[in-house]
């Protein structure tokens, strides 16, 4: 939610796919497809005979925010007039039918629309209507077949799901965040020589109660704490932290006032 009025200040991202509905059923489903596009990056939407007309104040309530989308979308009476003036339109179907295109997963979809756009070529995806899909005819205006690899035992997916899945493969097709990282919020990563000066501190004090008094285990004993402490990423808060339990140790229980 953006708390403001006339909702997120949203603007295009350069050349991005054009998210044409065939004829929506409901206008809450065209607010939330406008907040998953808003969510991957994509702006243009275009409506094809919508069942209730253009516009619905209800999809601007549902969109959360998204509604520059919204303010800007194109309404077409036909999907043949809607794709007129794109060079490639991709169509989302979950459904096997009876012709000849090339199938993508939504991700292969995303790669081929990225390198499409790249080049400067308008690209449209379809969506078909909440309860049947996208008929014959609609898909005789399309190029590439879109089918999101599911549980075959239940792939049903309400509209805006299916346009936020493609919303999502578009904006991650350049995405950089690293798919693995630490999140250390106001610490850092402990390097080498602060470890090692842990496991100085732990050690003398470990052969100073006697828990390393066994020679023949000790250097055993000492690799496997160290392999303990350097299988991860410990920080230097965690290392402070250590240091001061094992401080704490040493010096005993606190004794009573009383």
């Amino acid at each position: 939610m953006t708390g403001k009025d006339g909702g997120a200040d949203l603007v295009p991202i350069g050349n991005t796919p054009i998210v044409i509905l065939v004829r929506p059923q409901l206008g809450e489903n065209i607010g939330t497809v406008a907040r998953a596009m808003a969510n991957g990056g994509l702006f243009h939407l275009r409506l094809v005979a919508p069942r209730d007309g253009w516009p619905q104040s209800i999809a601007w309530r549902a969109s959360s925010g998204a509604d520059r989308l919204l303010d800007n979308a194109q309404i077409f009476e036909t999907v043949e007039d809607a794709v007129a003036d794109l060079h490639h339109v991709f169509a989302t179907c979950p459904r096997p039918r009876h012709i000849i295109k090339p199938l993508l997963t939504a991700r292969g979809g995303a790669l081929e629309m990225r390198e499409m756009t790249n080049r400067d070529l308008n690209v449209g995806i379809l969506f078909g209507p909440e309860r049947t899909g996208l008929e014959n005819d609609d898909f005789a205006h399309t190029d590439y077949w879109i089918r999101y690899p599911l549980d075959p035992r239940f792939m049903s997916l309400n509209l805006a799901q299916a346009v936020m899945i493609m919303a999502y493969e578009w904006w991650m097709a350049t995405e950089q965040t690293p798919q693995r990282q630490l999140q250390t919020n106001g610490t850092h990563i402990a390097n080498k020589g602060k470890l090692e000066n842990f496991m100085s501190h732990l050690v003398k004090e470990l052969d100073h109660c006697g828990f390393l008094r066994n020679e023949q285990k000790r250097p055993g004993m000492v690799r496997n704490l160290r392999h303990f402490f350097q299988r991860g990423e410990v920080t230097d808060q965690e290392l402070r932290t250590l240091h001061g339990i094992v401080s704490e140790l040493v010096r005993g229980p606190k004794k009573d006032n009383q």
